[in-house]
């Protein structure tokens, strides 16, 4: 099955639209609302249940399902750039390495692929800018002028164990630093233990302490073991005020996969019905190739439909498949395919 352009036309510039722009959530006809907390409902939560077989099926024939090819498939490869938080989270950042990827969010095409795909006027830049609290302040000037928001990893990242009051206030220094979004880790114990009002709390702390910045819950889906637990630290997330869920934090043995990622925005779905409120989803951490980014963009097509292809809803936390995207055009152009070190991130 082939999948559909993301417009009526097959021409990459107008498929793209303005991407900057969100259009509105809306899901089965409803206009969707922003999420806000609510209180936490153990109902809701002890009520989840999970076919794992039927489940692992259903990813297993999503990618063998799906084809795009020539001016469509561009269009979703710029779609997938323009959903992307490009991100440097290395023990070895420095100011430099950030102004360089920095730089790249600007312009995350190379100039002669931008010309020949005659798509210069879309101004097309990444999703965000992803980065530690240290380096908030670095990206911040970077970007200024550009409208790129700078996300910072946040709350203990990537393993979430520091006491509750340090992960608060880091969260306070990055949005005073510029941080537009900030992305939290969860206490897997929360989890695995079944204290689910300690987990709403927590994460009820993290958004008061957000403010006005988006809050992206990284629920760290390789620790958490079964998919049901995935399913219920997903709905107390919701619950508790989360912008996003994301999979991962990148430093997992198994990060984000399409069952998880099946798992999760099915949660979204449900909890959008019984709300009426919006949830965007960010999956992160072993996404490299092109291929699998039309992998889940057209998981994020059939299962909540169209909003939730636009930045204000879904991004990827894959930094390392720019470089497949920028060759896959490449060939688009001129039927060939290029030597990757020609299409470095940053």
């Amino acid at each position: 099955m082939a999948l559909q352009p993301i417009t009526s036309t097959n021409n990459a510039v107008h498929a793209v639209q303005h991407i900057p722009m969100a259009i509105p959530a809306v899901l089965n006809g409803r206009t969707l609302e922003a999420n806000r907390s609510i209180p936490l409902n153990l109902d809701w939560v002890e009520g989840v249940r999970v076919n794992t077989s039927a489940v692992e099926r259903r990813a297993a024939t999503h990618v063998a399902r799906r084809t795009v090819k020539k001016e469509t498939q561009a269009a979703w490869l710029l779609r997938a750039i323009a959903c992307m938080d490009l991100t440097t989270l290395s023990g070895d950042d420095s100011a430099d390495r950030v102004r360089r990827l920095c730089a790249k969010a600007r312009n995350p095409l190379q100039r002669h692929i931008v010309k020949g795909l005659g798509i210069e006027d879309l101004r097309l830049t990444v999703g965000a800018v992803c980065v530690y609290h240290a380096f908030v302040e670095t990206a911040v000037k970077a970007l200024e002028g550009s409208g790129i928001p700078v996300a910072a990893v946040s709350a203990g990242f990537p393993a979430g164990l520091s006491p509750l009051a340090e992960r608060v206030e880091e969260i306070h220094r990055s949005v005073e630093a510029g941080a537009e979004e900030i992305d939290i880790v969860i206490t897997r114990a929360h989890v695995f233990s079944g204290e689910w009002q300690a987990l709403y709390d927590e994460v009820a702390a993290f958004k008061q302490a957000a403010g006005p910045a988006h809050l992206k819950v990284i629920l760290g889906t390789g620790d958490l073991m079964t998919l049901r637990n995935v399913a219920r630290a997903s709905w107390v997330a919701m619950m508790a005020g989360a912008d996003f869920i994301k999979t991962s934090t990148g430093k997992e043995a198994v990060n984000a996969t399409l069952p998880v990622s099946l798992i999760m925005v099915r949660c979204i779905r449900d909890y959008a019905e019984r709300t009426g409120m919006a949830v965007g989803f960010k999956p992160a951490g072993g996404i490299r190739t092109a291929k699998q980014a039309l992998d889940w963009l057209a998981l994020m097509k059939d299962e909540l439909g169209r909003p939730w292809l636009e930045p204000s809803l879904f991004r990827f936390g894959a930094s390392g498949m720019l470089g497949d995207i920028e060759r896959q055009l490449e060939h688009h152009l001129t039927g060939r395919y290029s030597a990757t070190y020609r299409h470095p991130i940053a």
